[in-house]
């Protein structure tokens, strides 16, 4: 049997078996795939013991990785980060960067490790919180929102530090001014052809090509090969030069079908490199790994999240939405690891310093994936010692009422469903009052002189200064089934004379809601199916009518979304 042969089934077979148990433990399978790799490495088995050519096969991985990356970027939705996205992940990569350079200096390591070590802890995983977000069906919420947007400016940042890594030469010395200018010339001429070949080769070429799938296919990865070998023949990384291949195919319009057809083989390739990355776990005689270790997971896992509370509070946001967007950044990412490697590669840090990153992430992720997973209980039992984020929110309107309301109805939330049952209460004359955590949804609501409260349905100051005992009607469109139980329950404490109506995501929360003495629960999924029922017996009925929904639908969504953007 061909050695190399051997050396890749084992790999895939370890790594397939370790990621079941991880796929059984709720765990990332990134996990699995590094454990794996250490198992076979020299400190445990000592199968993987100089896996050259094993290695150069993972290269391909971050390539091909890169190149789906590029692929995928929508440029569309940079313009569309918020003003509180965008502060929130420059500040937390600024502020983690500078805290944890002077941590890892404290230790005696040098300045160029030190950078290295810090840049890569200020890197969460987009792939891990995106997964266990929607898992819990809080994509949607404010604060996966927030941390969405976030998460996409720490990859920003992540891909603009693989380049400018990407110009150093490969002895680990550090370049010269004069070399940095001619490998930059060079980078410039050689995006301008790419953008050349975009604009006047590449759509002709594609839909040409689009034609057979097996040619786009290997269209698309002969491609990527090309730029990635010339940038690395002028002095960037073959990533880097894979990453602007991508971008270059973005704007096609077979893009979607070409990142499908390319996945799984970067998913194959990706799995190797992970592995080896695991196999280069080294334990230096005499280096003292443990205290740097400890010390880094618990500055990713306890201050990473509190430097984003703290911004998150700053920027006049609730305790409970600057927790929740705090926990997701936990833990580092597979652009950590990344980083990591390619300094290893570049001689910058040594095969300890990669090691350090190595365990950094396996600890961090692993308990991070807890951590957001079980955020709701979590934040419910350290509510009352979290007071000290609440800051005094800069509109002193929002937070109390100037005139006594009687009979009013009291809207939760005024995003999702918000809005539009607002409209319906003003049309018919209907006192109302909003409550909302998000600020900047206050900040409107005043604009717009509606009466408001800047708070959440869990607080009960905030249900005081809403008059919630002399309310006529009660209606909340947070899905949040927890929130809406507790509601549900003070106000069969008290036993008050008062109509409820409460969102659930599932039938399972709509049950439990009901039970718990809903007058009607709002159940979007059901909803949805039928008005788009009824919509399609008068577009089938008249067919002029579909045109005028499309308007009318679009118009709505416009000026419902429109405001979000700027924020």
């Amino acid at each position: 049997m061909q050695p190399l042969f051997l050396d890749v089934s084992v790999i895939i077979i370890t790594a397939t078996s370790l990621g079941i148990l991880a796929r059984w433990l709720k765990q990332p399978v990134i996990l699995a795939y590094v454990v794996a790799g250490f198992i076979l490495g020299p400190a445990v088995s000592g199968y993987l013991v100089e896996p050259e050519f094993i290695n150069n096969l993972s290269s391909f991985g971050i390539a091909l990785l890169l190149f789906l990356v590029g692929l995928e970027l929508d440029l569309r939705k940079i313009s569309h980060i918020g003003r509180v996205s965008l502060a929130l992940g420059v500040g937390q990569v600024i502020f983690t960067a500078a805290l944890g350079f002077l941590i890892i200096r404290l230790f005696g390591y040098n300045i160029i490790p030190s950078a290295y070590v810090a840049i890569a802890l200020t890197f969460s995983s987009t792939i891990i919180v995106v997964k266990l977000l929607s898992e819990q069906n809080a994509l949607e919420s404010l604060y996966g929102r927030i941390a969405l947007g976030m998460l996409l400016v720490q990859d920003l940042l992540a891909i603009v530090a693989l380049i400018l890594l990407s110009g150093f030469s490969q002895s680990g010395a550090s370049p010269r001014a004069a070399e940095l200018l001619i490998v930059g010339g060079k980078g410039i001429l050689l995006m301008l052809f790419v953008y050349a070949a975009q604009k006047y080769l590449l759509h002709r070429l594609f839909s040409w090509l689009a034609r057979s799938r097996e040619l786009l296919l290997l269209s698309s990865i002969a491609w990527c090969f090309l730029i990635a070998t010339a940038f690395a023949l002028i002095g960037f990384s073959i990533e880097i030069g894979a990453f602007v291949a991508g971008l270059a195919l973005a704007a096609l319009p077979y893009n979607l079908e070409i990142v499908s057809r390319v996945r799984p083989l970067r998913d194959f390739f990706i799995t190797i490199f992970f592995v080896v990355l695991g196999s280069q776990l080294v334990f230096v005689p005499g280096q003292n790994f443990f205290w740097p270790l400890v010390i880094l997971c618990l500055f990713v896992l306890i201050g990473n999240p509190l430097i984003v509370m703290l911004i998150m509070s700053l920027l006049g946001y609730r305790k409970r939405t600057s927790f929740l967007v705090g926990l997701t950044v936990a833990q580092i990412s597979e652009f950590s690891l990344i980083l990591i490697s390619l300094g290893g590669r570049l001689g910058h840090v040594s095969a300890a310093e990669v090691s350090l990153v190595t365990l950094v992430g396996i600890i961090t992720i692993t308990l991070s994936s807890y951590l957001i997973t079980y955020g709701e209980k979590i934040y419910r039992s350290l509510a009352p010692y979290l007071n000290w984020l609440e800051r005094k929110f800069n509109a002193e309107s929002a937070t109390e009422l100037t005139t006594p309301l009687k009979n009013h109805t009291i809207v939760f939330g005024y995003h999702r469903l918000g809005e539009k049952i607002v409209a319906t209460l003003e049309s018919l004359k209907q006192p109302t009052v909003i409550i909302d955590f998000d600020p900047t949804v206050i900040k409107r609501l005043l604009t717009e002189n509606k009466l408001c409260l800047y708070g959440d349905m869990s607080d009960t100051e905030v249900l005081k200064k809403a008059n919630l005992k002399e309310a006529k009607m009660i209606i909340s469109t947070v899905p949040d089934v927890d929130d809406n139980l507790l509601l549900l329950k003070d106000i069969t404490k008290h036993r008050l004379e008062v109509m409820v109506y409460v969102t659930a995501d599932t039938w399972h929360d709509t049950k439990w809601l009901y039970e718990a003495g809903a007058d009607y629960v709002i159940f979007p999924h059901h909803l949805s199916a039928e008005h788009f029922s009824n919509m399609l017996r008068e577009a089938i009925q008249n067919r002029e009518q579909i045109i005028t929904n499309r308007e009318q639908h679009l118009k709505e969504l416009e000026q419902h979304y429109a405001y979000r953007t700027r924020q």
